[in-house]
Order: C-alpha cells, then structure tokens, then sequence
C-alpha cells in the first residue's frame, strides 16, 4: 500500500508538472484541458481551480451511472488541480518556437508516464475516466466510443469558450494512448489479499 500510495502522489503531482508544460506551450492541450482552459478564460480564479470543480461537478455525473470513487478518485480531482497551479506558479513563458516545442513534447510525455503512474497505483479511477467507464457500462457502448463523443463535445465546447487548439491537441491525441498502455504496463502494482482479506 506504501508503493501504492507514493506511486498515486506521484503521478497526481507529475500529470498537473506535465499539463502546466503544454500550457506553458501554448502549442495546443488535449481535449479536456482546451475545455479547463476555455472555462478558465470566462470565470478567472486560477487554470487549477478551474480543473478541481470541474472534477467535483463530473463526480456528480457518477451517482445516476452507480460509480463509486476510491481514494485515488478524490486524490486526482484536487491534486493535479493544486500541482498544475503550482507549476504554472513557477515555470516561466518560452518565447522561442524550439523551446515551446520541447516542452510540449516533455509535457506529453510526462503525461503519458504520470497516467501509468496513477492509474496503475489500482486505487481508483479520475473523475473523467470514471464518467468514461460508467458511461460505458450504462449504455453498452464501447470504451473507445464512449470517449471520442465526451472528448469531441468537451472539445468543442472548450474552443467555443476560448481554449487553446494546435499542433499539440494533435500530437497528444496521437501519441498518449500508446504512452500510457506502455508505461501502465511497466508501472502497474499487483495487490494481493492481506491477512484480513484486506488488499496487502
């Protein structure tokens, strides 16, 4: 549980490192970052602030799809949220096209590492990943066609209050499933029963 624990924190911690590197980018964001950072530009407060309720209003969307969060739900709805800002707070604005262009590389792949990170801590899934399988589960229709509707209306609806499209929404769409089956692979922790029949 201690591997477990440390390994969700990280990844929490890295995934908000590496959403803040494809901001700083200013290349393009995934779907639901465009979304956040859309939302972002109408309310103001702060981009991690603007991710934490949008977790906490998604969260709601579970209770008529019968999904039950684990630790791990409500860990990754506040802390990439705080670890976004956090590194927002202190890396500054690349000026040079070379310099944006590493970092939104870095960024997705540091994302791609940090989703095997967590996800393979096994102590439950985001927010968005919940609403993703409940859906799924719900409706009978697949994982993969779950998520290209959510993500095309998130999307959509990101551009439309602002958000930042590009190069980057591209490259990120292409390139994180591969990064995170790879990294998920390797970063995935086997529980087993404890004495109690607890997960050890």
């Amino acid at each position: 549980m201690t591997r477990r624990l440390i390994q969700l924190f990280a990844g929490l911690f890295l995934f908000g490192f590496s959403t803040a590197l494809m901001l700083r980018a200013n290349l393009g964001l995934n779907p639901w970052d465009v979304f956040h950072q859309g939302l972002f530009e109408q309310v103001g407060g702060s981009f991690g602030t603007v991710v934490i309720a949008v977790g906490a209003v998604v969260m709601l969307l579970w209770i008529p799809l019968r999904q039950r969060p684990g630790f791990g739900t409500i860990a990754n709805m506040i802390v990439i949220g705080i670890a976004a800002d956090l590194s927002l707070a202190l890396l500054p604005e690349p000026e040079s096209l070379p310099v944006r262009a590493a970092w939104l590389v870095a960024g997705i792949v540091l994302n791609g590492i940090a989703g095997g990170a967590y996800i393979g801590a096994s102590l439950g899934p985001g927010p968005r990943d919940g609403l993703m399988t409940g859906l799924s589960a719900r409706t009978g229709w697949t994982i993969r066609r779950v998520r290209t509707g959510i993500e095309v209306a998130v999307l959509a609806a990101g551009v439309a209050l602002g958000g930042t499209i590009g190069l980057g929404t591209i490259l990120y769409a292409v390139a994180i499933g591969p990064l995170v089956h790879f990294f998920l692979d390797r970063l995935t922790v086997e529980t087993r029963p404890g004495p109690a029949g607890q997960p050890g």
